[in-house]
């Protein structure tokens, strides 16, 4: 399907999104924080756009992605970005071999993202950082019924104008419905190993912009810290304890 879709996928995207695609890659970016000489691992990639705007900082960027009809355009379009075809749920990389690790709007496309998570974590430095930017629910009801009813109805009409292939945007829709919300996200993040684990609502919650770090080895006998101090970022939510009996 997205071998079909990879000649005009970005420019699909941008109608699909009515151009707030660019903002979401911002944002994703700032969220990474990429630095010149850092290895970073831009997953689900594409034709690449989001590993270029990564790689701007200096920071050599390894792009991952299933299909190789994305992969043949990506090299095409930018030849000086490192193109990887791997699964994301088996990474043909080493332990600790990066220093950042993010991944948009492809988390839901794999098979098992839990244990995709579990290899994200896995790849990464002690101390690295992981960013996923992914659909997810509006909190506000009426903003997500608007939301639905876009999916529903008028995103069709905008595929069949913007896309090479319709048919395959139909798995779009019924994908980001089936998707869970930012706290059940959340749990799965912090479940693969991840600490500081905090998210932030972006365009009234149709995007989330999730973080988590890989704990250093100083700290991985600690509990979770608390997640970063940034604007509009809500901390995952963690269980209750168990209540004790009192001693008799």
């Amino acid at each position: 399907m997205f071998d079909d879709v990879a000649r005009h996928y970005d420019r699909t995207n941008s109608v699909l999104s009515l151009g707030n695609s660019l903002i979401w890659r911002v944002l994703t970016v700032r969220a990474v924080a990429p630095q010149a000489g850092e290895r970073i691992l831009d997953l689900a990639a594409g034709t690449g756009t989001s590993s270029v705007a990564l790689a701007k900082s200096g920071a050599h960027v390894v792009a991952v992605d299933f299909s190789a009809g994305m992969i043949e355009v990506g090299k095409r379009k930018h030849p000086s970005i490192e193109f990887v075809q791997a699964d994301a749920t088996a990474l043909p990389f080493k332990t600790g071999e990066f220093d950042a690790v993010t991944i948009s709007f492809g988390l839901r496309n794999i098979v098992d993202p839990k244990k995709a998570l579990k290899e994200m974590y896995r790849v990464l430095k002690p101390g690295g950082r992981l960013v996923v930017c992914e659909f997810s629910k509006p909190p506000v009801a009426i903003l997500r019924a608007g939301y639905n009813a876009y999916l529903k109805y008028v995103m069709p009409a905008v595929v069949d104008a913007a896309s090479s292939n319709p048919q395959a945007y139909g798995y779009l829709a019924e994908s980001i419905a089936d998707w869970p919300d930012q706290t059940i996200l959340s749990q799965w993040i912090r479940g693969a190993g991840f600490t500081r684990v905090a998210y932030r609502n972006v365009t009234a919650g149709v995007v989330a912009l999730h973080r988590g770090r890989k704990p250093s080895r100083s700290t991985r006998s600690r509990a979770a810290s608390k997640p970063d101090a940034t604007e509009a970022e809500t901390p995952s939510p963690t269980p209750p304890p168990t209540p004790r009996k009192p001693k008799p």
